[in-house]
């Protein structure tokens, strides 16, 4: 037998395909991520956390991964721009709603200088946030959403402090506000209108374009809109047009046709003497977190590079024809700018073999005729009629089953017969031809080791329980040995749906995923990859498991090789009770009268007694996962 390699490991769990060029597996069979900073060990930071006390589940934020991704997609649309010998620039600005995390938007503004990132809010607080965060009055501020006065006005009066913000229109009552409060502040808005678009997306969000989108204008509202700021003598104020494809957009030919539509409704308003500026493609560029370059909702069939030249050639072929300047480019790309900067990791617990397989007695052995005929069917497997043996064993369990609810068979004859009825359908998952037929594609699934992990799908990996999202799971070490076990990933909340029991594959959907056998004494870490977009303010108090610690790592030069910038506890039960208004007081209290009562009923000593209360008050200042 070939002798396992890190190249196996990497081609196993499709390291590059997803890895965009970041995550590989190190010849130690470690995983690793490599920016131009350097190159971080994720086995070698966790076991030093774990040294330093730092408790896991642990998410680890990379802000080299989240340098490089800005760089890569202002980069790509600069070299393109240029040799399109396009006269407009590119604006990128970053979605707050994707990732609210203070350290995630100030890494981001951070590029404001080199590439004028600015950011795009939708509500109050992420209005103030961009206020606070954005001191380049070359960066956009846009402002989506549904909005009233007090928002409006802040987002107006905040261009007398240099702030370039735009107010997007995307309700008609909308644009008497925004003219009320430049009237009042005396203030000249800069504002966009979002259209509705004919184009139908693609993917998991397709519905949030086309006729009966959520948020945008018909054309006829546009149109209506522009003679009502011309007829009032304010039609310089409408810089910048707008449309939106909804979030990770699969397929290239879907990007294509919007972005070709909204031209031509931008060339058609610039004919008609608006003076837009700008030219704003919203989001919905894709992260390929399967690695299919497929148009499958976890994946793309396009690339950053065919994007970007898709967007610029499109405007640039449109506006030529038009005869009108080009606009600057604005992207309100944030999933693909932040996924990839975050991981999870958290450590097995346990595992368990749900239905081991045994060893059939023969029938000449066999005193029972169901195991007769069970073992029959077992010799006779091959991998042309594995539906049929799967079919004849089936109806043996089942009468087995209902002879034992008549009590007509013992317990025992109706454990050996399950016993043996998954023992055929493990030989049948490895004799089957594949793809195996649809009444077996499940058989791996049933058969899977659980393996127990301290977090919380709800709260860390919320999108792959709510809407089926897939995300690269491998284990951070052991990559030189090839995985013997089969299993799903279980965690510790109290629900069936606790569990992450899909996974991503080249060609399909995979039930299963390739994992090690736990070894004795010897941490084995699970790295959950890709999170870093829209999940952590999306999780969930399910079982009221909270917030993770989190760790922001830089790559250094130093012999440590690696720095930890910033260290994020998470939450305590205490602080999890409080969202709830339990109180510390509140819990404390009645607590202390029963152990009083116990004291007075002699049911409980005093040394019991104390040692219960300080328990109870340690569980409050305890990290809410399991040591």
């Amino acid at each position: 037998m070939a002798r396992w390699t890190v190249a196996n490991s990497r081609d196993l769990y499709n390291v590059e395909a997803w890895g965009a060029g970041l995550f590989d597996v190190s010849d130690q069979g470690h995983a690793i991520v490599t920016t131009p900073r350097g190159t971080l060990d994720l086995k070698r930071i966790v076991d030093d956390c774990v040294r330093r006390g730092i408790r896991l589940p642990l998410l680890i934020r990379l802000p080299d991964v989240l340098e490089e991704r800005v760089n890569a997609l202002a980069g790509t649309f600069r070299d393109v721009i240029t040799e399109e010998e396009y006269d407009g620039h590119y604006r990128g600005v970053y979605p707050i709603k994707v990732n609210q995390e203070r350290h995630i938007v100030e890494d981001i503004v951070a590029n404001e200088r080199r590439w004028g990132m600015g950011l795009e809010c939708g509500s109050k607080p992420e209005l103030l946030i961009a206020l606070a965060r954005v001191d380049d009055p070359d960066a956009l501020i846009i402002i989506n959403g549904y909005k009233d006065e007090e928002l409006i006005e802040m987002a107006v009066a905040a261009r007398q402090l240099g702030r370039n913000t735009i107010v997007v229109i995307e309700q008609p009552w909308e644009l008497p506000m925004v003219l009320k409060a430049a009237a009042t502040l005396d203030v000249r808005p800069a504002i966009g209108v979002r259209v509705k678009l004919g184009s139908s997306g693609s993917g998991r969000w397709a519905e949030s374009s086309g006729d009966r989108a959520k948020f945008g204008l018909t054309l006829r509202e546009i149109m209506d809109l522009v003679k009502e700021l011309e007829a009032g003598g304010n039609l310089d104020m409408l810089q910048l047009l707008h449309f939106h494809m909804g979030s990770q957009v699969t397929a290239i030919r879907s990007l294509g046709d919007a972005v070709h539509e909204g031209a031509r409704v931008f060339s058609a308003l610039a004919q008609m003497g608006v003076p837009l500026r700008y030219f704003d493609v919203g989001g919905g560029l894709a992260v390929d977190y399967d690695g299919s370059r497929t148009d499958f909702e976890s994946s793309m069939n396009y690339d950053l590079r065919e994007y970007v030249s898709v967007v610029v050639r499109t405007i640039r072929t449109v506006c030529d024809e038009a005869e009108i300047p080009h606009p600057d480019i604005v992207t309100e790309s944030g999933r693909s700018l932040v996924a990839h900067s975050t991981l999870l990791v958290t450590q097995v617990l346990d595992s368990a073999t749900l239905h081991r397989p045994v060893e059939l007695q023969s029938e000449e052995e066999a005193e029972l005729q169901s195991m007769k005929d069970l073992r029959r069917i077992y010799d006779d497997i091959n991998s042309r009629a594995p539906q049929r043996a799967y079919h004849e064993a089936m109806a043996i369990r089942d009468e087995t089953f209902q002879r034992f609810l008549l009590g007509q068979t013992s317990l025992e004859e109706r454990a050996a017969v399950e016993e043996a009825f998954y023992t055929i359908c493990r030989r049948i998952v490895r004799v089957a031809r594949k793809p195996m037929h649809e009444e077996l594609e499940n058989l791996p699934r049933d058969l899977a080791d659980n393996y127990f992990c301290n977090f919380s799908v709800f709260q860390s990996a919320p999108d792959a329980w709510a809407v089926g999202q897939l995300f690269p799971i491998m284990p951070l070490s052991r990559l030189t040995e090839k995985p013997t076990r089969q299993g799903i990933v279980s965690d510790l909340t109290c629900d069936s749906d606790g569990k992450i029991d899909k996974f991503i594959d080249r060609r399909d959907v995979r039930r299963t995923l390739d994992l090690h056998d736990p070894n004795e004494g010897e941490p084995y870490y699970l790295g959950i990859f890709l999170l870093g977009a829209y999940q952590e303010t999306l999780g969930d108090l399910h079982n009221l498991f909270g917030d993770t610690n989190a760790i922001h790592v830089t790559a250094t030069a130093d012999a440590a090789g690696y720095r930890i910038d910033n260290f994020i506890e998470g939450d305590t039960v205490e602080e999890v009770l409080g969202y709830l208004q339990y109180s510390r007081k509140s819990l404390l209290e009645p607590l202390r009268r029963s152990v009083e009562r116990a004291y007075g009923d002699g049911t409980l000593s005093f040394e019991v007694g104390n040692r219960l209360t300080e328990t109870f008050i340690s569980l409050l200042r305890a990290y809410t996962y399991l040591g």
